[in-house]
């Protein structure tokens, strides 16, 4: 068919209007990653998923097999951006106790950006989808565990840093480290189910405590009303 072509052109600007394979991908995984902040993806169809990326239904199942494919794939891409922040507030230059206090902050932050966003609190996306996911598919189990690992390997380096520098009465990197993410999860998750930013305000000191600083470590930080 001629470029010179109506017809040819009609179709050629409606493919470019759907999304070019190229950018097809990144555009799926970045609805799916505002959709899961939202609460939104596990009740959300393909046929929506594709209309607001703007991409063939095709172009979905090119990529994805189901949306649990696609769930994997936007939390790993989650992942990606949060890490350079992750690694910013663990920098080995940061005094141990002080980079959980920065990460305490950068949780009250996020969520409090994330509220303004999307209109509600919305507590950890990891937790959100999996929570919903792993009882269809074990691979999206496997992924959030993976990346709650990550995470909490953060948590652990600190911690071992300050029973290293004595700055700390618990001996047990690794035990510690769970022990505070499982309960930041669960802060996250009365916050989400409340609406309510005012839970997190004791994170901070409670982190703080719970690693058995031997140390006051002032908290800067104050949630919005």
């Amino acid at each position: 068919m001629s470029s010179l072509d109506p017809a040819g052109a009609g179709l050629k600007r409606k493919f470019e209007s759907m999304g070019r394979p190229s950018h097809a991908k990144e555009k799926l995984r970045q609805v799916a990653s505002d959709l899961i902040w939202d609460n939104t993806y596990v009740s959300i169809s393909v046929n929506k998923i594709c209309q607001k990326a703007n991409v063939h239904k095709g172009s979905f199942y090119h990529f994805f097999r189901s949306k649990a494919d696609l769930a994997i794939a936007a939390c790993e891409m989650l992942w990606q951006k949060t890490q350079p922040e992750l690694d910013r507030i663990f920098s080995p230059q940061v005094p141990a106790l002080e980079r959980l206090s920065r990460w305490c902050h950068y949780i009250q932050r996020t969520q409090q950006e994330k509220a303004q966003e999307y209109g509600h609190v919305c507590g950890c996306p990891y937790a959100s989808v999996g929570a919903e996911l792993t009882t269809n598919d074990e691979r999206v189990r496997i992924k959030v565990e993976e990346l709650i690992e990550r995470a909490t390997k953060f948590i652990e380096s600190a911690i071992a840093e300050a029973i290293r520098e004595g700055s700390v009465s618990v001996n047990d990197p690794k035990t510690s480290a769970s022990q505070v993410f499982s309960y930041v999860l669960g802060l996250l998750l009365q916050a989400r189910l409340r609406n309510d930013l005012n839970v997190l305000r004791d994170l901070q000191p409670t982190v703080i405590t719970m690693v058995g600083a031997k140390q006051r470590v002032p908290s800067d930080f104050a949630l919005s009303a």
